[in-house]
């Protein structure tokens, strides 16, 4: 059953809004119309592809950062808001794994991760505390890692953050923070 272009435009930016790393394809299943329909609405909505969202994303969150340079942060932050969550994204490549296994060597992920948990401290400097970190399946080249962090709490100059790295299928990866800021 075709829905009327207004409604479908709508359902396209709330799916965006909610799910920002969705490709052409996997809108066009969700919202059962043609890939074509898909690039049309963008085009007609003003909304890039996916690299220019994911491009447009990370420029935002950069401006954002205070206790991390942009350098630092290992994989790509794409979205940040500072004392709350944040968001970054990194794909295996061949030189991250082990020769024999071919499975991404875990000091990656955890600086995904660690990065990830400093880049949202609202201070000028912040450093590791306690890491309790859990990797769940094996992570392969190829593979595009996800990894939110969350500020679960704050008491004095300790932030409890919680960061989830998920892959297309499943969480890969889960780590609980206690960061420290260092007020100057």
């Amino acid at each position: 059953m075709r829905i009327q272009k207004k409604v479908r435009q709508t359902n396209l930016q709330e799916k965006l809004a909610s799910s920002p790393f969705l490709t052409d394809g996997e809108l066009a299943v969700l919202l059962n119309v043609s890939v074509q329909t898909i690039r049309l609405d963008r085009l007609e909505l003003g909304i890039p592809e996916l690299r220019g969202r994911t491009k447009q994303m990370a420029e935002s969150a950069q401006d954002k950062l205070k206790a991390i340079s942009s350098g630092d942060i290992i994989g790509e932050l794409i979205d940040l808001e500072l004392g709350v969550q944040g968001i970054s994204v990194m794909t295996i490549t061949p030189d991250m794994v082990f020769e024999k296994t071919k499975i991404a060597r875990g000091h990656y992920v955890f600086s995904q991760a660690n990065s990830l948990a400093i880049a949202i401290i609202d201070a000028p400097t912040a450093l590791t505390g306690v890491a309790n970190i859990k990797y769940k399946i094996p992570i392969h080249v190829g593979e595009k890692l996800v990894a939110k962090a969350e500020v679960i709490r704050k008491r004095g100059n300790k932030y409890f953050i919680w960061v989830k790295t998920r892959n297309e299928k499943q969480e890969v990866f889960r780590a609980k923070f206690i960061m420290v800021s260092l007020e100057p």
